[in-house]
């Protein structure tokens, strides 16, 4: 259990249950748009990787070429 200061006991709760219950609370449209939202961000970060990937094999494509040898 955990307590404040006034020795109260005090439910906590983890992101995932908070986006849970605050998903769940939404009505159908909205919920769309967090799930969009969610697709968005993933995509997002992907192409931010696939980008920093490239940049990295670019930059060392002499010494990939060597190694592929």
């Amino acid at each position: 259990m955990v307590y404040n200061e006034d020795k109260e006991e005090v439910i906590v709760m983890s992101i995932e249950e908070k986006l849970i219950q605050d998903f769940l609370a939404l009505p159908e449209d909205k919920k769309i748009e967090v799930i969009d939202f969610v697709e968005f961000l993933k995509n997002r970060s992907n192409q931010q990787m696939e980008s920093l990937m490239d940049d990295i094999i670019n930059e060392n494509n002499e010494a990939l070429r060597e190694l592929a040898k």
